[in-house]
């Protein structure tokens, strides 16, 4: 959903004044809306011509329109060139990222292979941050390549994945070591020189350097061989042959270069953008970006801000290459490789009209982005015809545009935790789903938990004014009710809320609707794709408040206080809350109720006692 205009009360921003002294020199302007909140950043070459172009009577898009209405107030940051320009933007986008531009979402979340900073290095995956101290290779498309990688590195150079701390306390080889997946430098079965020659080799592959590690490795065999070391010889063979196989397996080997492919297609209104990063001629990396195109820009432009922010905010996940492939004007390109050198380390060039089998790479970044495109576009047409059928199973004048769903979950009233999931006509939004650890309520009160979370989920959203159009509630009537009373509380009426229960028999799709208000619920057709789809909603809520639950129990019993009691170690902790249940049960418990716990005393019992009333 868009955002919400500014509000009618609010002093309009005085543009024709704002333009008249408007320099017409090179700079950064940022838009804040009454809030002082930054909403967009720019860059321009003449400032006073770009910032105009959104103040004329015409010829504006309705998205554009809004983000006009929002506008209170516009700075602008002269610069010496429009180079300086563009760097300056991408940075303020990085630190501030304003809702109207497009953003390149960072790899923190896709996984790496991670060589740690040791004497025996680790070789192993990684997903996060990358805020240790070593070398990171990636990002991978997914879990399952990073992991297919490591397997096959570990057949070929035995390196270790155990941690420091694993490593460091071993007095003899591990599974690992004996099904030939590690040389086991922990109790120094390899020496420190001949581990980091592996490492080096493991390194080289993974920088896209295959070809000058094969024919190391070759030197490397023949010199065994003429010194008679067969064994070692035959390792080496093995290596090759393992090498050879995840090479043909995983990676694309083309011509020596290393070069960046981009390319973007846009298929009936979604937005792809693909990268594919070639080094020593060999395909390491390729990404597809999905990005928000709030503003309804030319896939041109959408290109230029991915380039420019993947390049410029930071260094890149596959560093600098020698040479860029994409597909853009001649003006909007050049400044883009000049901002790049700028703040790389080494020369870049942009290949305007590649040839042979650069031309080729570009050809797969465009194939790769319209299969992405239209993969994605016939998903969110998917989705949106999933709400069109909540819409008519619920009766509602609109499509909605987002359901929010609510589940309670907890063990005997112990750790007791909300959840709040978001799915709009684009899919699960994770980056919206809310956890709620619930307090000061009665255990196993689903009633005032349901009320709790519900109360705080929108406190914070009547701030922002961007309230849900379905709250989907797992429970019936009586939770409904308690949801509608929190609304109630806060002055916000413009949500339709339902609840979503099981029958009797507890069966899946024998559920019944329980619309707000109504006194009688609604029972679907078990395969209306409306009811299929809030199935959905719930099914994710229910999961996702489990794992909340789940953590938040676990983390309670491991500081329950029990450890603190002479006598009490982590047996008996674990008999005590077995026999009670949970803490809360344990603490209204008797002496004479405790030491009935088997390995209990009277002695312990009467401590226990004290120390938790």
């Amino acid at each position: 959903m868009l955002p919400d205009a500014k509000p009618s009360d609010a002093k309009p921003f005085d543009a024709k004044s704002f333009l008249t002294t408007l320099t017409q020199r090179a700079g950064v302007y940022q838009m804040f809306d009454d809030k002082s909140e930054l909403i967009y950043v720019g860059k321009a070459k003449n400032l006073k011509q770009r910032v105009s172009s959104y103040f004329r009577a015409r010829g504006l898009n309705d998205k554009t329109l809004a983000l006009v209405a929002r506008i209170n107030r516009i700075e602008i940051i002269i610069t010496a060139s429009e180079t300086e320009a563009l760097i300056l933007e991408q940075t303020l986008i990085k630190k501030h990222l304003p809702q109207y531009n497009i953003l390149l979402k960072d790899d923190k979340s896709y996984p790496y292979l991670y060589v740690s900073h040791h004497k025996f290095p680790l070789l192993a995956y990684r997903r996060g941050q990358r805020s240790k101290q070593g070398k990171y290779f990636g990002p991978y498309p997914n879990v399952y390549a990073v992991r297919e990688s490591l397997a096959y590195l570990q057949r070929i150079f035995k390196l270790r994945d155990c941690e420091d701390s694993f490593f460091s306390n071993r007095s003899r080889p591990c599974l690992q070591y004996q099904i030939k997946r590690c040389s086991a430098p922990c109790v120094d079965l390899i020496s420190q020189e001949d581990y980091q020659r592996d490492i080096q080799s493991a390194t080289l592959f993974l920088q896209g350097k295959s070809q000058i590690l094969i024919k190391d490795l070759e030197a490397q065999m023949d010199q065994a061989s003429q010194a008679l070391l067969f064994e070692r010889a035959g390792e080496i063979r093995d290596q090759l042959l393992n090498l050879r196989t995840l090479q043909e397996k995983q990676y694309v080997s083309t011509e020596r270069g290393s070069a960046d492919c981009w390319a973007v297609h846009n298929s009936k209104g979604t937005l792809c953008v693909q990268r594919l990063s070639f080094r020593e001629g060999t395909l390491i990396n390729s990404k597809s970006y999905l990005p928000k195109n709030v503003l309804d820009d030319e896939a041109a432009e959408v290109l230029k801000d991915m380039l420019a922010q993947y390049y410029l905010s930071g260094s890149p996940a596959n560093g600098f290459p020698d040479q860029l492939l994409f597909e853009l004007p001649e003006d909007d390109g050049d400044i883009i490789l000049a901002a790049i050198n700028e703040v790389s380390n080494k020369p870049c060039y942009w290949l305007r009209q590649p040839k042979a089998q650069k031309k080729k790479w570009l050809q797969m970044a465009n194939d790769n982005a319209e299969n992405a495109a239209l993969a994605k576009s016939l998903e969110d047409n998917a989705y949106l015809e999933r709400f069109k059928a909540v819409q008519k199973i619920l009766g509602l004048a609109e499509i909605p545009n987002r359901i929010e769903c609510f589940d309670i979950s907890h063990a005997q009233g112990e750790a007791t935790v909300a959840s709040c999931v978001v799915a709009d006509i684009q899919g699960a939004r994770r980056d919206l789903y809310r956890r709620f650890n619930i307090k000061d309520v009665t255990a196993g009160d689903d009633y005032a938990a349901i009320h709790q979370a519900v109360f705080r989920h929108f406190s914070r959203l009547k701030e922002q004014q961007n309230y849900p159009d379905v709250l989907l509630i797992d429970g019936a009537k009586g939770q409904v009710n308690e949801a509608n009373r929190a609304l109630q509380e806060l002055a916000i009426s413009n949500v339709f809320i339902l609840g979503i229960s099981k029958g009797e028999t507890r069966k899946a799709g024998w559920e019944f609707l329980w619309p707000q208000g109504e006194s009688k619920p609604i029972l679907p057709n078990a395969h209306d794709r409306g009811f299929l789809q809030l199935q959905e909603v719930r099914d994710e809520a229910h999961r996702f408040a489990i794992t909340g639950h789940r953590k938040q129990r676990a983390k309670s019993r491991a500081t329950s206080g029990l450890e603190s009691i002479a006598g009490v170690g982590a047996k008996r902790r674990r008999e005590l809350l077995r026999y009670f249940g949970s803490m809360s049960t344990l603490k209204g418990a008797s002496i004479e109720e405790i030491s009935k716990v088997p390995g209990i005393s009277t002695k312990i019992a009467s401590e226990i006692y004290a120390a938790l009333n």
